[in-house]
């Protein structure tokens, strides 16, 4: 019987995990390698340089160019606020003056005797990162973040929506193939991050959203439903950066399929546990997927791990796929073909005919697929 190897998701009791933690450009890092820190701890800080707006201080004092730095009443990078006279014409006899206001709270930050401009700059954005999980600062990288180190319970979805989030880990459900449905959640679990079952509807979400959930791990969503939360079409999946309330990760595809029992039992062990979440998704090139990450109150001389070990496929193995145009449908593989087979963009690939679960048969390159491993 022909077999491929594909690799499946991470599921593991215990391993050692490293976030970096970087900001978008040069800044100030507050800690040093050794030092421990907690999830909410500012590691790596820095400010975004303000929106500028362009004054005619030349056209609005009627005056040239040449002139307007004898206008000036405020000076380079002096901080000014709105409705302050920054430029004023000497007038008649001291009288009929003409004057600028600055529009904005700010700094003076150019003045041209070219153009007879002025740059007027916003005050910086102040951009701060935090440490996200607890742990060790293994590594510090100069002026733009560092390494964290930590012992950890560790998850990977098959999708997910949402950027960070954390929250202690609450189950909203009794069994991996129970729905979560809204009468499961209330207030108490504001903050928290709720594990549900097979399925979660709009309903739910939405209502999860107006508690104040921190996050949702649950097996499967529907896909349409995704385009309601998101305001767009979902398209290629690359995800993470959704302003949304409450994160939400699929652990398993679209439609109402059961969490994976070795992924339930492990967020059941874990049980009112500190949990940071990622819903960050890329697909493609430099795959990404979403995370849970549980880190562990105390370090172990010896971890326990549970290795990422290769995935066998075989006939009758579920399997979801990865790619467009069937992303995150289930299915069995129904045969794995030896002979490359030509594809519609007319390059050549291995393939394995998979049957889902409306009984169509499709044939889908193997690298589009991934097991899911059940216990």
């Amino acid at each position: 019987m022909s077999r491929t190897y594909t690799p499946g998701l991470k599921v593991l009791h215990r391993t050692t995990v490293e976030k970096i933690r970087q900001l978008p450009l040069k800044g100030k890092v507050h800690m040093k390698t050794g030092e421990n820190v907690k999830p909410e701890n500012v590691v790596a800080s820095t400010h975004i340089p303000g929106n500028v707006q362009m004054l005619n201080i030349a056209r609005l004092l009627n005056v040239e160019a040449e002139n307007v730095s004898e206008m000036m009443l405020a000076s380079i990078d002096e901080e000014i606020q709105k409705n302050q006279i920054i430029a004023e014409t000497k007038g008649i006899f001291g009288l009929f003056k003409s004057q600028v206001k600055s529009p904005i709270d700010g700094t003076l930050a150019n003045v041209s005797d070219v153009t007879g401009q002025a740059i007027v700059s916003e005050p910086p954005i102040p951009i701060e990162v935090d440490a996200y999980t607890s742990g060790e600062v293994v590594e510090v990288i100069p002026e733009e973040g560092l390494v964290v180190k930590t012992d950890a319970a560790f998850i990977q979805g098959i999708l997910g929506i949402g950027g960070e989030n954390r929250g202690h880990l609450k189950l909203a459900v009794n069994s991996p193939n129970d729905e979560l449905t809204p009468d499961k959640i209330d207030e108490s679990l504001a903050g928290s991050i709720v594990v549900g079952g097979s399925y979660i509807t709009l309903e739910t979400f939405k209502k999860a959203q107006e508690i104040g959930i921190s996050a949702i791990v649950v097996g499967g969503f529907n896909y349409n439903d995704l385009s309601k939360i998101l305001g767009y079409s979902l398209g290629v999946a690359i995800t993470g950066s959704e302003e949304l309330i409450t994160t939400l990760i699929i652990t398993e595809g679209f439609g109402k399929i059961s969490m994976a029992d070795r992924t339930f039992d492990l967020l059941k062990t874990h049980e009112g546990d500190f949990a940071a979440i990622n819903g960050a998704t890329q697909i493609r090139a430099g795959v990404i997927r979403p995370e849970i990450i549980i880190p562990f109150k105390e370090k172990s001389a010896e971890l326990e791990l549970i290795k990422e070990i290769d995935i066998s496929v075989s006939e009758g193995s579920l399997v979801r796929v990865i790619r467009a145009p069937y992303f995150g449908i289930v299915g069995k593989v129904k045969s794995l073909p030896p002979p490359l087979t030509q594809m519609e963009s007319e390059t050549m690939a291995r393939v394995a005919e998979i049957e889902f679960e409306d009984g169509s048969v499709h044939t889908i390159p193997r690298a589009n697929l991934e097991l899911i491993m059940t216990d």
